[in-house]
């Protein structure tokens, strides 16, 4: 028997979702606190984005290769 699995945009558009989101959310805020004379906590969101999108690529793409 095979399982017809049908249309799967839904779990694509979520996958993209949690692998950009976060990193996004990250580089909206690290962005807007450098911008308030916060620097310090801005650069930490901005590496924090930066790694998040990273771990994020790594892991969900290889999900999405298989």
């Amino acid at each position: 028997m095979i399982l017809e699995v049908g249309n799967l945009d839904g779990l694509f558009t979520l996958i993209l979702l949690i692998m950009f989101g976060p990193a996004l959310l990250f580089l909206i805020i690290g962005i807007i606190l450098f911008s308030q004379q916060k620097k310090k906590a801005g650069k930490v969101f901005l590496i924090l984005a930066g790694i998040y999108l990273l771990v994020s690529l790594g892991i969900c793409g290889s999900m999405m290769t298989t």
